[in-house]
């Protein structure tokens, strides 16, 4: 699996991306494969960032200790 990053740009009445001629190579692809692709927007993007910035005042050890207290 490769990472990239594109700007579509219009083909017709669709948009279109270029995969990169070192990651085709890698990965052998050709017209003839059926691929999929990940679409990544911007509010992944902002979501991604936000991801881990939750501050607890105990540390996290803790709070999942407590948490399995009810399940014994």
């Amino acid at each position: 699996m490769q990472v990239f990053e594109a700007k579509p740009k219009e083909w017709g009445n669709s948009l279109g991306i270029t995969i990169p001629s070192d990651i085709v190579k890698n990965e052998h692809l050709s017209t003839k494969m059926n691929m999929k692709v990940i679409i990544i927007g911007e509010e992944m993007q902002q979501l991604k960032k936000a991801f881990g910035t939750l501050k607890l005042k105990k540390p996290t050890q803790q709070v999942m200790d407590e948490i399995d207290e009810g399940y014994d």
